[in-house]
């Protein structure tokens, strides 16, 4: 089933990538595809986590908030006059806070995670609204922070070699570890993996730390690529964060996950954002786009997943 998923997604990876070289000139060009690699970077990393949160069978409303308010404090901390390193491990330090914060209520209260992160969501935007006030806080640009966003390696954006470096730990994790299964299994059947003697409250609180780390992460690399620290940072990006995750075949219903089909979802996602501008069309059909995307990719869902349940 995870084999025919990827399948799928690749094909359709593939039939948007060939409809938008077709239709524009500038679009197999070199410049816009590591341009393309660059704005998908925050993408790629926070879907790679979503996938575990997915996988348990829960969810996470919350990482664009948690991005924003990133975006929006570690601007200020750099204005304040912090060392540009403490910023990026105090921004982490901070992710890995809020999602255990929320990883508690999910896994040791009982609350669904869809109420606990919409809350978050509320909350912590809130929070970057009350840091900025609403304006745009300016990250000066010789600051090394910086870096993060807009530098280069090996003529690749240093996003894009940071996505890289997110997405190996999170492949390994996820299908070579104790850790990774443990997530399948709760997905699965969590009574059963309780009753084998595994904390599943930890490590579903652990999937949730994960994937506000990883937003927080996302955060730094796009405050350093706008240069500036923004309470409006992404608006919607949960949406196509699921929708990622969604498309790439893992299941709603928790138990299987793929995180090669993760990263063709966020990169067909981001293909269809840049296609669209490319072929001069307006920018406010992306959310159209991608709210059709999470539609059809969660009716597939309904109808592999739970036909395959039903067929066992």
């Amino acid at each position: 089933m995870a084999n025919g998923s990827v399948a799928s997604i690749a094909i359709f990876f593939a039939l948007v990538c060939l409809l938008f070289t077709l239709t524009t000139d500038a679009f197999l060009t070199t410049p816009n595809l590591l341009n393309i690699i660059r704005q998908s970077a925050p993408l790629l990393i926070v879907a790679a986590t979503m996938t575990f949160v997915i996988t348990t069978g829960g969810i996470d409303l919350s990482v664009g908030s948690v991005l924003a308010l990133v975006c929006a404090l570690s601007a200020a901390l750099l204005q304040f006059g912090l060392p540009w390193p403490v910023v990026i491990l105090a921004m982490l330090a901070l992710g890995a806070l809020v999602g255990a914060m929320q990883g508690f209520f999910v896994a040791y209260e009982g609350i669904p995670a869809f109420i606990v992160t919409l809350a978050g969501l509320s909350v912590i935007r809130g929070l970057a609204l009350l840091i900025t006030g609403g304006y745009s806080i300016p990250i000066a640009p010789d600051s090394p922070f910086v870096i993060m966003g807009r530098g280069w390696f090996l003529g690749v954006p240093i996003p894009a070699w940071i996505a890289l470096a997110a997405l190996i730990i999170a492949w390994i994790a996820f299908n070579q570890t104790r850790f990774g299964r443990y997530v399948t299994g709760i997905g699965a059947n969590a009574e059963a993996v309780r009753r084998a003697g595994v904390d599943t409250r930890f490590t579903t609180m652990m999937v949730y730390v994960l994937s506000s780390s990883a937003a927080a992460l996302a955060g730094i690399v796009l405050a350093g690529r706008l240069g500036s620290g923004s309470s409006n940072s992404g608006q919607g990006f949960e949406l196509e964060v699921i929708a990622a995750v969604v498309l790439g075949g893992t299941s709603l219903f928790g138990g299987r996950g793929t995180l090669v089909g993760t990263v063709l979802g966020a990169l067909t996602v981001s293909v269809i954002a840049n296609g669209l501008i490319l072929s001069h069309m307006s920018p406010f059909l992306t959310p159209i786009i991608t709210g059709c995307i999470i539609l059809v990719a969660i009716w597939l869902n309904f109808r592999l997943f739970r036909g395959a349940s039903r067929k066992r």
